[in-house]
């Protein structure tokens, strides 16, 4: 297991870093910072609230310290999140900006959930060898983002052909987690929405596979559709518990009706998954 973790601790504020550092170094999976509520850090079992209450002061540093200041870092408030140094998430939510209907950013922060960044290299090695295009589905949390990142690294160090990653968000292969290897034969577009970043890469890299994580989208099931149809295989995920839910979803129903994809991984509560044929 790799992780970032001092990246992490350098965005905190200087009070709850000890805490945060000896209670959840090895386990931690969320850090939940709520106004005027003491932190809840969310282990592997359970969960512990730290010492004292967050104030305003500390979400605010939080952020900034996650953008170092950055207007290209912080770009992605507008969608509710910032992800920081190390590929650690941080969810936000407040009192939003709203412009002709579209959230353009958030202010008077209320809570932050920090999600911590681990990669375990290995856990994709039963999946690697499945047939045509794999999409991982699970609930949020299930683990879809570390499996996705394996498998496109082993799939990368296998061969042939390269594998080409919308990595949106910055968290597959983050800036400053040289730690997180991509392997030899991955191309990582970062900053770019997802549908347009599939077309981008479909045009100017030639890979065999393109990956991304998350479908989102009507937009994004476009992008996969016309890379599918041009004989580019997927990698891909999305929030589903199983296979009727997948299908019960009507922003996932046209991809799996369609059967672009050939595999289903299914994340189980335990991180673990079983293989189906879609």
């Amino acid at each position: 297991m790799k992780c970032m973790w001092d990246e992490l601790l350098s965005i905190l504020p200087v009070w709850m870093r000890q805490d945060v550092d000896m209670l959840g170094k090895e386990t931690a999976r969320e850090l939940r910072l709520r106004l005027n509520q003491p932190p809840e850090l969310v282990l592997g079992a359970g969960s512990r609230f730290l010492r004292r209450n967050a104030v305003q002061g500390d979400l605010d540093f939080v952020v900034n310290a996650a953008s170092r200041y950055s207007p290209w870092a912080s770009a992605t408030t507008d969608q509710g999140f910032l992800t920081a140094h190390g590929g650690h998430r941080i969810g936000l939510c407040g009192v939003a900006v709203v412009q002709n209907g579209t959230m353009r950013g958030m202010r008077e922060l209320s809570a932050l959930c920090i999600r911590v960044a681990r990669d375990f290299p290995g856990i994709a090695q039963n999946a690697v060898n499945c047939p045509g295009s794999i999409l991982i589905i699970g609930p949020p949390g299930s683990g879809k983002t570390t499996l996705l990142r394996d498998l496109i690294r082993q799939r990368s160090q296998r061969g042939p052909g390269s594998i080409a990653v919308v990595d949106e968000r910055g968290e597959l292969f983050p800036k400053g987690a040289e730690a997180f290897s991509q392997g030899p034969r991955t191309d990582v577009l970062t900053g770019c929405a997802k549908s347009a970043g599939i077309d981008a890469l479909l045009r100017t890299m030639g890979p065999e596979w393109i990956a991304m994580d998350e479908i989102t989208s009507e937009g994004d099931c476009d992008a996969l559709l016309r890379a599918g149809w041009c004989g580019v295989r997927l990698i891909a995920t999305a929030h589903a518990a199983n296979r009727e839910d997948l299908f019960h979803r009507l922003i996932y129903r046209r991809l799996a009706q369609s059967h672009l994809f050939d595999t289903l991984l299914v994340l189980r509560p335990d991180k673990s998954y079983r293989t189906e044929r879609i």
